[in-house]
């Protein structure tokens, strides 16, 4: 199965977000929503069950981001996160599973007791 690429890649630093933008569709991600599902060891483990709930970063900044050769990009972080290797594969992934997954990151935040703060 082909891998989807994004076509144009855009970073609003002002508002926090990046478009991802394919030939049939676009995303437009929160730098919050990256940040929390960053494929890092630091937030994935090593493993299944490993995963790492990230708490306090609503207002996450993305100061840059890197190619990494043809197949990914590296997200800077104003946090200082910088590990984390977003695939085209993951990335689309992230796309198209947004609501899944940040309704799953809204619950577990209240689980463990932690209420979003937005400035």
């Amino acid at each position: 199965m082909p891998i989807d690429i994004p076509i144009e890649i855009n970073l609003h630093q002002q508002s926090a977000y990046i478009t991802l933008k394919y030939s049939d569709r676009t995303f437009d991600l929160a730098a919050e929503y990256l940040r929390v599902y960053s494929p890092s060891a630091e937030v994935m483990g090593h493993g299944p069950g490993q995963e790492k709930l990230q708490v306090g970063k609503e207002n996450v900044s993305i100061k840059e981001i890197v190619p990494v050769g043809n197949y990914a990009i590296q997200i800077v972080y104003d946090d200082g996160h910088d590990t984390g290797i977003y695939s085209w594969e993951y990335l689309y992934e992230l796309g198209c599973e947004y609501s899944e997954k940040w309704t799953n990151y809204l619950k577990r935040l209240k689980e463990a007791g932690y209420e979003r703060v937005e400035q």
